[in-house]
């Protein structure tokens, strides 16, 4: 992949960019190999792997610059602006949407918040597309309500430029920190959740609920969660750290109890949507800590996928998920650093098979997919 912007060293977020894809995978196997020696693995599967650019369907941004000529990117480490709109990461159909935004931020008065200075209001632009339909949701995060009022007076505009813009909402973030977002939000448009669909299950994307940015690799990623849970007896799941439901709304069977949990609210609100719309109804979501819910809990599922964050699952689920000896454990991760941790913590499982998703090109980061069984 060509990118003019790491040519010309102005941004170096795609480390491995010189590297061919293969070579990167190639790479990518070695670490995650090094990381489960002295587990023993029954199965290797070939890696997974999507387009090498135009791949992503969110855009994070920080506004810069004036209001008469802002700019959308991120800031280096001495606090220079650099304008990322170009980069190859995005899609073609993001260009016309940040061409609009341009012209727009200064009628609407948003002037960029100066890091240094504490001023201004306009913090962020977090643009997310979906595959589905094309529609997009979009969401300017907010220093205070100060411009709220006049936000709302200059969008009739832009949405009529930009029909694509299906959910638009302001982030309120006050605090003098590197934080992407804060907890209030508030919608500008009717419409509060984008709709997506992957593999033919519907799924919706709201504001503070995680989705995967690489929808191809998250496709193939679902489906073969989905395939190996139905080649399984398995008649009752859990699915811990859930998000919007992906893994559990693929798995799931008219006759398969399913149980997804996670903290983050808008998240459940969207499973629950989509379990609706499938019309499955033996499925419950519910926004609680996975780790107390299955502390909590005495019915044992015969399958437990975890998706845990970066952190992975910890010695406190570990445990409870030892004692409790599930047959069958699903881990899916996106560091396979803390995956191996927690594994070699999980008492009286094996791997059965291990498959490694491309999700991150050019970086060094990967997803991982592992199956365990319980040792008889």
């Amino acid at each position: 992949m060509q990118c003019a912007l790491y040519d010309a060293g102005r941004c170096r977020s795609c480390q491995w960019l010189e590297q061919p894809l293969p070579s990167q995978l190639t790479a990518k196997m070695h670490d995650l190999r090094a990381l489960l020696a002295g587990l023993p693995v029954g199965e290797w599967r070939a890696p997974v792997s999507g387009p090498e650019q135009g791949f992503r369907n969110k855009a994070k941004m920080v506004v810069s610059g004036s209001v008469e000529k802002p700019l959308f990117g991120m800031l280096h480490r001495d606090g220079t602006p650099e304008d990322l709109t170009a980069c190859p990461l995005y899609p073609a159909s993001f260009a016309p949407v940040f061409d609009a935004l341009k012209p727009f931020i200064a009628r609407a008065g948003l002037t960029p918040y100066n890091v240094a200075r504490k001023r201004g209001e306009l913090k962020y632009l977090l643009l997310t597309e979906s595959q589905l339909d094309g529609g997009m949701m979009l969401r300017f995060v907010l220093r205070s309500h100060a411009k709220l009022d006049k936000l709302r007076a200059a969008l009739p505009e832009l949405q009529a430029r930009l029909p694509q813009l299906k959910v638009i909402s302001a982030n309120i973030q006050p605090v003098h920190m590197a934080i992407m977002e804060g907890e209030e939000e508030i919608f500008l448009t009717d419409q509060q959740a984008l709709a997506e669909n992957f593999n033919g299950v519907p799924l919706w994307i709201r504001p503070q609920s995680f989705f995967q940015t690489n929808p191809v690799v998250a496709s193939a990623l679902y489906a073969t969660a989905r395939d190996w849970v139905r080649a399984l007896p398995v008649s009752h799941m859990w699915d811990l750290f859930c998000g919007v439901g992906g893994f559990g709304l693929h798995c799931a069977t008219p006759d398969m109890r399913l149980t997804g949990i996670e903290i983050a609210p808008q998240a459940i609100a969207c499973a629950t949507q989509s379990a609706q719309a499938l019309g499955l109804h033996n499925l419950r979501f519910q926004a609680l800590d996975s780790t107390q819910f299955a502390t909590a809990q005495e019915d044992i599922p015969t399958l437990v996928l975890v998706n845990p964050p970066r952190r992975g699952i910890g010695p406190a689920l570990c445990d409870d998920l030892s004692n409790m000896a599930p047959p069958y454990i699903i881990y899916s991760s996106c560091n396979a650093a803390t995956m191996a941790n927690d594994i070699r913590m999980l008492a009286g499982y094996k791997i059965e098979r291990v498959q490694l998703f491309d999700m991150f090109p050019h970086t060094a980061h990967y997803e991982v997919l592992t199956l365990l069984s319980r040792v008889n």
